[in-house]
């Protein structure tokens, strides 16, 4: 059950634990590990991804009013290879869940599929490991690349999600309108990231994921109590 907003304590806090608030009892630790469409690239930090999600959170409520803590551990550039080399940094955090959003740099750059699978495939056999929940965000690829990379590069994430059971989003861009000339209004002036209306419409296209997401870690929680 989502809660009211009363019950809501929401909050949100930089990677490293020498810089965050003291733990909440109970709270949920979500991490988000991307590149730069969740570390917030050119845009104020009241307007990234991660403080949209906080309010998103605060004002639709979290499972049973349980307090979240965002732990924002993505990277601008970062491609799939640069998180298996930084995932043991971030995993200092303790998360309880993971949004995992990389690969966007990875299709910019036309890396083999193949890697870019293998590297997801590391990243999300560690957080199955650590007993972590993850919500696993993809990308589409149009046909740069010709219509067999975009097949290849297109079945990572759902075969991915399938293969551990994790949430999918599977276009991180999936609330934005179709058409390039459409999405002009809601992108930064070099075509790519959102802006702070972009990402909007981001988050409350992912928010009920991310409310799935907790859930699944009360879930966890509350069969760990049981056993």
């Amino acid at each position: 059950m989502i809660a009211a907003l009363g019950a809501i304590a929401l909050l949100l806090a930089a990677p490293n634990p020498a810089m965050t608030q003291e733990a909440q009892p109970g709270e949920v630790r979500v991490m988000l590990f991307g590149d730069s469409l969740t570390a917030g690239y050119g845009l104020k930090r009241e307007n990234g991804f991660a403080a949209q999600m906080s309010t998103w959170l605060q004002q639709n409520g979290t499972p049973e009013g349980v307090p979240v803590r965002i732990l924002n551990s993505s990277v601008s550039g970062s491609t799939t290879a640069g998180g298996v080399r930084r995932l043991d940094w971030a995993l200092g955090d303790a998360p309880d869940a993971m949004v995992l959003e990389l690969g966007g740099n990875d299709l910019l750059r036309g890396t083999d599929p193949s890697e870019t699978r293998a590297n997801l495939d590391t990243i999300l056999a560690r957080a199955t490991d650590e007993e972590i929940e993850v919500l696993l965000v993809g990308l589409v690829a149009k046909d740069n690349y010709g219509p067999e990379y975009r097949e290849a590069f297109n079945a990572i994430y759902p075969e991915l999600a399938e293969k551990y059971g994790t949430l999918l989003q599977v276009d991180f861009f999936g609330a934005l309108p179709e058409k390039n000339a459409d999405q002009v209004p809601y992108l930064q002036s070099d075509g790519t990231h959102p802006n702070a209306e972009g990402i909007a419409k981001v988050v409350a296209d992912m928010g009920p994921r991310v409310q799935a997401l907790i859930e699944r870690v009360l879930e966890d929680r509350a069969e760990a109590v049981q056993n």
